[in-house]
């Protein structure tokens, strides 16, 4: 039986991977454009910007290995693009170069050869300055500051010390999104407005307890600082964990465990809450069932 044959029948979730060396905005499009064709689709997909390097291409093709399906890519580096398409062949992955096509026909037309520069199709445009106040917004509201302003913010991430919430943040900023985020600390409740709010999406972030005390503990050595004090305590940091996810659970907010995640594959899953979000709202207002 052919490798697509297998797939049709023993596939239950669909795994599509985006990879672009730039924003990837090109290639969330054609995907969401590509998958409003079909019905009742189990399909989960993860995205991967920024892809430049090898190494970095590397890790991400142990994650593809873990979730096998098709691969999807605009990738101007010749010499990273091999690599993949010679990963997905050993495999037996589908490696599908999107803009081939109609990049190849205007080297033909115009008769001269794609420059193949990573992000060349970003203008100033209005997505552009957007971005441009997301960063603001979000670079504005880091650490618990200004949480008068939480309901003009798309998202709002919350979690204990070192969760990732800042690096998170300015990712997801750079993707467009007004981003605020809280640290939960047992001795100091976060302001009674985190609780109320209605546009932003708030997303708990975790991770494991251990984890999170080697973390701690490298960052006070980095910061010349005894290692040895509540802050990385192993159960007190246990507790403020638990503390977090006890909130998180009454609040009924989502939650994402950053312990063996990338900022680039929180991000992705903090949009995907978004995209979710955004289509149940739209599904409601229209009666319509979701995609």
């Amino acid at each position: 039986m052919a490798y697509g044959q297998l797939s049709r029948v023993s596939m239950a979730r669909l795994h599509i991977h985006l990879l672009s060396d730039s924003t990837g905005e090109t290639l969330e499009m054609i995907a969401k454009a590509a998958l409003a064709q079909f019905d009742d689709t189990d399909v989960m997909r993860h995205f991967w910007p920024m892809v430049r390097s090898r190494q970095h291409l590397d890790r991400i093709m142990t994650e593809i290995a873990s979730n096998p399906g098709m691969v999807i890519f605009t990738l101007v580096n010749h010499e990273i693009r091999e690599r993949l398409e010679e990963n997905c062949r050993s495999l037996g992955l589908q490696a599908i170069a999107v803009l081939d096509v109609v990049t190849l026909a205007l080297e033909d037309m115009l008769g001269q050869e794609a420059k193949g520069r990573p992000g060349r199709q970003h203008q100033l445009d209005e997505a552009y300055f957007n971005r441009v106040d997301a960063i603001q917004f979000t670079i504005a509201h880091d650490d618990g500051i200004a949480w008068e302003d939480w309901e003009d913010a798309d998202i709002v991430l919350a979690g204990v010390s070192r969760t990732s919430k800042t690096p998170t943040s300015i990712y997801l900023a750079n993707r467009g999104y007004k981003v605020a985020n809280i640290p939960i600390v047992p001795e100091s409740p976060p302001p009674n407005a985190l609780f109320g709010l209605k546009r932003p999406l708030v997303v708990g972030l975790t991770t494991a307890p251990e984890r999170l005390v080697q973390v701690r503990r490298n960052r006070l050595l980095s910061l010349s600082q005894a290692p040895d004090t509540d802050y990385v305590d192993s159960d007190k940091v246990s507790n403020e964990l638990k503390y977090a996810r006890r909130m998180f659970g009454d609040n009924g907010w989502p939650v994402i465990d950053v312990t063996r995640r990338s900022i680039e594959e929180t991000a992705a899953a903090v949009i995907n809450l978004v995209n979710e979000r955004r289509a149940a709202g739209s599904a409601a207002a229209t009666g319509a069932k979701p995609i």
